[in-house]
Order: C-alpha cells, then structure tokens, then sequence
C-alpha cells in the first residue's frame, strides 16, 4: 500500500502566540542585559608606572637605617562617602502629591514663632528678691565706711586741737616761769628740800600746793592733783583724826562747771587702803572744786592725791 500523503496545510501560529512569544523574548532579553550590567565589577584603576624613590626628608644623608620619623597627629580621616551601589535613591512621590507639597508651602501665610523657655514665677521673684538684699547691704556697707571715715577725720582733727591747745599752754607756763625767774640764779624751789623744781607738771606756777610731800594740809599732808592742766578753785582738806600715814589717790569725774560729780578713792598709785582713810578721802574729793571750762568733755576724769601723816 502506498503511504497516505498529507496534503494538509501546516499550521500557522495564531497571533496571541506570537504576541507571547515576543513579550517573553524581550523580558529575557532585558533580564540579561540587567544582570550583566549590574553585577559587572568596575574595572581596577590602572597603576602609574614609575621609579620606586626611598623616603626622606633631605638630599643628604649618610647609613643603612632608615631613622624614625617624628612624632606627628594624625590627620583627621574624612568620613567617606557613599559607593553609589550603596546609595539608595529616595522614593519617587507621585505627582499630584508634589503639587499637593506645593502648594501647602505657597499658601502658607504665618511664621513658625521660635520656642520661649517658661520662667517659673516663683524663681524669678526670688532672684529679683536676691539682687535687692544685696544692693541693700552694699549701700549699708558703704554707708557705714563713710560714717567711720568721717569719725577718723573727727578724731584726728581734735586730737590736733588738743594738742594744738597744749602746746599754747606749755609755752605760755614756760614764759610766765620765765618772766619769774628772769634776774634770778635760782636752780631749785619747794619745800620738801633737796634739789629739784617741786609740784606737779599739770600744776600751776602761782600754786602753793606742791603736790607730794608739800605743806598744805592738816599736820603737813600734801595734797596734789592731775586734771589735764585744768586749774582748781579749791582743794579742801580730809577731815581726819587718826594714827595712820600713806597716800590715797582719787580717781575723780569732773563737768565742765568744774563740780566733782564722782569719787572713786584706793586706785592706782595708792600706798594704803584702810577703810578709814578712803572715806575722808572721798569726802573732801567730792567738796573741790575746778575752774569752769565749756570746752572740756562732759565729764572729765582726772586725780587727787591726798598723803596722811601721822599725828
């Protein structure tokens, strides 16, 4: 038997085929043309041909050591950059979000204000309170430097009037002394005998009282005194009968009418304190008188010296 022959006409792909068919070729293609580009690695950079050259610092030098180099700091690695296969692009908005952004920023009228630190009221206050305190102190501070600047200036300036007035006063009991004694070869004077000028230095020329050991008084006692060179109107005599001898002295508060206002007998430069003694003592303290002086302190403390003899 001859063969059947298939006179039928060969088949002709339908054009869905062709269409996925191509679609695949070109997925293919593009796939392989990503993955030969992508995972390609750069090429090396190519090395500079040249002459290796030592190291130094001179054009001379001298050995087979290479020395040490000098001690240096280190430079400061800038950080480095991102590779670009790192790098990852930002996502790409859609456009009608880029036009919404866009928008928002030109219609946008007010200022964001910068952040205010809130100050607690309380502190505040107290710190305000604090600053006041301390101006108050140094203005009292100073205030009372001026005071005791003024009161030193005070005290120096009659410090030099008192001097001032001592000085006048010496000079004028000097002349006096003078003009007495002006003609005369005399080299001593008093009563107790011996050489020697008797009486007191605050004492007065024209005195009798001679001070210690001088004639004035019951039975011979002495009385002597020392209020500044201030004169007396009258010393009166301690009124006194008894066996028993020594010096008392009187410390003695005068005003400046010249009246003894207080008597305080047995202080220092006393050779007795029987209790006696110190009574009359006190008592005759307090009858004498001094000259007036409205320049003096208000009270002025000076001394009376009473010496007892026995009878």
């Amino acid at each position: 038997m001859q063969p059947r022959l298939n006179n039928s006409p060969p088949k002709i792909p339908s054009e869905k085929k062709k269409g996925i068919i191509g679609s695949s070729l070109v997925h293919i293609l593009l796939l392989t043309l990503l993955i030969v580009v992508a995972f390609t690695p750069p090429k090396p950079p190519e090395l500079e041909e040249g002459i290796l050259v030592n190291f130094g610092t001179d054009e001379t030098g001298l050995g087979m050591i290479e020395p040490s180099p000098p001690p240096s700091k280190q430079d400061a690695v800038p950080p480095s950059s991102p590779s670009k296969q790192d790098a990852v692009p930002p996502p790409k908005q859609s456009t009608a979000k880029k036009a919404q952004a866009e928008e928002s920023l030109l219609t946008q009228n007010t200022e964001e204000a910068p952040a205010v630190k809130k100050v607690d009221p309380e502190v505040e206050k107290k710190r305000l309170e604090k600053i006041e305190v301390d101006r108050k102190i140094r203005e009292q501070v100073e205030a009372e430097r001026k005071v005791k600047e003024q009161e030193e200036i005070e005290r120096k300036r009659v410090e030099a009037e008192q001097k001032r007035q001592s000085d006048i006063m010496n000079r004028t009991r000097n002349a006096l002394a003078n003009s007495k004694n002006s003609g005369t070869s005399s080299t001593s004077e008093g009563v107790a005998g011996g050489a020697g000028n008797q009486g007191d230095p605050n004492g007065s020329i024209d005195s009798k009282n001679r001070g210690k050991g001088g004639g004035t008084g019951n039975s011979g006692s002495g009385i002597s005194y020392n209020l500044g060179g201030r004169g007396f109107k009258s010393l009166p005599k301690p009124n006194y009968d008894y066996q028993e001898g020594g010096r008392v002295v009187v410390e003695v508060s005068v005003d400046r009418s010249g009246k003894v206002i207080q008597a305080n007998p047995g202080v220092k430069g006393s050779t007795i304190l029987d209790d006696y003694l110190l009574k009359v003592a006190k008592e005759a303290a307090l009858k004498a008188t001094f000259n007036p002086k409205a320049d003096a302190p208000p009270v002025q403390k000076g001394t009376i010296t009473y010496n007892f003899v026995l009878k």
